[in-house]
């Protein structure tokens, strides 16, 4: 789904290096325009990437600014059209062609090496011309304020292919993953990064390391989550600039699935847990054992009966399935479809970024417990929570 859905996965980046001295718009769509995608339909390539409008996947043009800018919202969309032939019927044709070939040249007994090479190659170009290219589409939009980036993909392959295709496409930029360390740096004021630094057990900068590293980010955030679920009001305030106001209340909370990581004899041992809960007994049980919170689904809702849904995965801190409230657009007779579609943008924007701003707020207030002398009583109230498991018969 595309990230006007009301659920889209998502992952965020900062985007990194020196903007154009220019009109960073104009600048953007001579950029775009000069990467665009190609269509392949008529051929038999077997591969096209480019940008598209994220209003419509099947435009590909960007002369004009409705294009791909709206307010300081840069917005596009990196389109792939691939081919393949599925091997069963590559090998099945191939045969065919084999038999025919020793046929017409009865003195072989076999075809020689180069000529099948020869002939899987026709062969292959005359399917890939007879199959129509799957297209897959995948959105971005550039906050120009923030300098964050939002990418409706979590696939691995996809994301590399993003991060290639913008560093082609924008000389001098790059986008970086907005990770675990570097979200708790942009939420957290002087006096906090200074202990944040001091509790980074990456020895490099580089991002791969301050992820591995750090992963304790994640696995100690939801196992707090996870006892405030279950102990406390689970009420916070908004602590992080945005579209909500400072010190809005809202509600944090785990339910429906956890997914707990660990190590065992036969390597290792993941446990899922899904549907509501009462206790998280088997939950608890695993903690107890050793395992650790790795994702959960994680839900926020404020005074307004607003609710926002995610899956949240605790190693890079993306958004599968992030459910906001839906978009809701007063249309009348004189409303046109260019304003409509302008209207569901701004309306999708302000959903999704007052569902950041409360991640955040919720993530800075782990951080200052987590980072600050009260951390140690934290932890032993944990435990000794989780020591009272009626899963297992009673305190352990």
């Amino acid at each position: 789904m595309g990230i006007l859905a009301n659920t889209v996965s998502v992952c965020h980046f900062k985007v990194q290096g020196e903007l154009p001295k220019e009109d960073l718009y104009g600048w953007t769509l001579k950029q775009l325009a000069a990467n665009r995608f190609n269509p392949i339909d008529q051929g038999n390539e077997e591969l096209s990437v480019g940008w598209v409008h994220l209003d419509d996947p099947k435009v590909s043009e960007f002369d004009t600014p409705v294009a791909c800018w709206r307010d300081h919202y840069l917005m596009f969309t990196l389109r792939r059209d691939k081919r393949s032939v599925p091997s069963a019927i590559l090998k099945a044709a191939l045969e065919r062609e084999y038999d025919k070939w020793l046929v017409e040249n009865p003195g072989y007994n076999k075809v020689p090496k180069d000529k099948k090479e020869d002939l899987k190659e026709a062969v292959r170009a005359m399917l890939l011309s007879q199959t129509l290219p799957t297209p897959a589409t995948y959105d971005a939009v550039w906050d120009t304020n923030s300098g964050l980036l939002t990418f409706s993909s979590l696939s691995p392959k996809v994301i590399e292919l993003f991060e290639e295709q913008f560093k082609k496409t924008f000389e001098g930029l790059r986008v970086s993953a907005f990770h675990p360390f570097a979200r708790a740096e942009s939420v957290l004021d002087e006096g906090n990064k200074v202990l944040l630094i001091q509790a980074n057990k990456a020895t490099s900068e580089n991002y791969l390391d301050l992820i591995k590293e750090n992963q304790w980010l994640g696995t100690d955030f939801m196992l707090w989550l996870m006892f405030q679920t279950m102990n406390e009001a689970s009420e916070y305030a908004v602590n992080q600039p945005g579209i909500l106001l400072d010190n809005e209340r809202f509600v944090g909370y785990l339910d429906d699935r956890v997914v707990l990581l660990g190590s065992g004899e036969n390597g290792a041992q993941k446990i899922t847990v899904a549907g509501p809960q009462d206790h998280f007994n088997e939950v608890r049980s695993a903690l107890l054992n050793r395992k650790q919170i790795t994702e959960a689904t994680l839900h926020l809702e404020t005074s307004e009966d607003e609710h926002w849904k995610m899956t949240l995965k605790g190693e890079l801190f993306h958004f599968a399935s992030f459910k906001s409230p839906s978009v809701k657009i007063e249309k009348d007779n004189t409303t046109d479809e260019a304003m409509e579609r302008e209207a569901v943008f701004f309306e999708r924007m302000v959903l999704l970024e007052k569902g950041s701003q409360l991640f955040d707020s919720l993530f800075a207030t782990f951080l200052k417990l987590r980072l600050g002398s009260e951390w140690p009583e934290q932890e032993a109230q944990i435990q000794r929570w989780l020591n009272v498991c009626s899963f297992c018969g009673g305190a352990l």
